[in-house]
């Protein structure tokens, strides 16, 4: 398995021959004009969406924010195969697949077999949190030889992690969207994992290689890389964390 960072949430998955892109947000920096308040991103991405090559299959943790899938983004889905999001998402927009919870879907390997992607629970801040921000998902891959891999989408319920291994243990790769997210829509609560937070999620994840994502580039995130390494090197953990160099493939063996 390869994975390239390209900034936020957005990701570059080599797996078993198929190619995965995680929540496309390629727009550069501005400011998002959103009712009753404004959306800054402070970076644009370290691969442009004109330069990313062939994707084989976008996974959309959810789709009414621009964070997670913006102007560019969105322009770039027609032209992938296959587009994984929420039942709400394929309601949305034309071609996407929406996967309930621990619904699974095949997708053929060019080399033979399948990895087959489950949607899971995700709970993008406390309790009730859907009413305001909507349903997210994340997504668990897998295929006979190859890493078990788990994007967690805009998740900030350790709960919800703790089931996720209960029925998929043991996950070897988790790619946890983290920074501590806060705005002023549910008075200031995680949105997010905490890098607090990520450490338990770590323990849960026995084992699982812990690949951040989503930490930096806006401004309503108010944890980035230093504070998620500094968190784990505090619980005697750092060796499991993986911190991509943004733009660069990175083998996780």
């Amino acid at each position: 398995m390869k994975i390239t960072h390209i900034g936020g949430p957005t990701a570059v998955l080599d797996l078993g021959g198929l190619t995965f892109l995680t929540d496309p947000a390629f727009d550069e920096p501005r400011d998002y004009q959103l009712p009753g308040r404004v959306m800054t991103k402070l970076t644009g991405p370290a691969i442009p969406a004109a330069e990313l090559g062939p994707i084989d299959v976008a996974l959309v943790s959810h789709d009414e924010h621009k964070d997670n899938l913006d102007d560019v983004g969105r322009a770039l889905l027609p032209s992938i195969p296959t587009v994984l999001s929420t039942p709400g998402a394929a309601d949305r927009i034309p071609g996407v697949r929406g996967l309930k919870n621990w619904e699974s879907i095949d997708l053929p390997r060019p080399d033979g077999g399948v990895i087959t992607v489950t949607g899971v629970p995700a709970l993008h801040g406390p309790e009730g949190a859907e009413a305001v921000l909507g349903v997210v998902t994340g997504f668990v891959l897998q295929g006979d030889g190859l890493p078990t891999v788990y994007v967690s989408g805009d998740n900030a319920s350790l709960g919800l992690v703790k089931e996720i291994a209960d029925r998929f243990a043991p996950i070897d790769v988790a790619v946890l969207f983290a920074g501590a997210a806060r705005t002023t829509l549910l008075d200031g609560a995680n949105l997010t994992l905490t890098s607090t937070d990520a450490v338990e999620a770590a323990r849960i994840l026995d084992g699982a290689a812990i690949v951040p994502v989503h930490t930096e580039g806006w401004t309503h995130f108010s944890e980035g890389p230093e504070q998620f390494v500094a968190a784990f090197r505090d619980a005697g953990l750092e060796d499991r964390v993986a911190l991509l160099e943004h733009g660069v493939a990175t083998s996780l063996d």
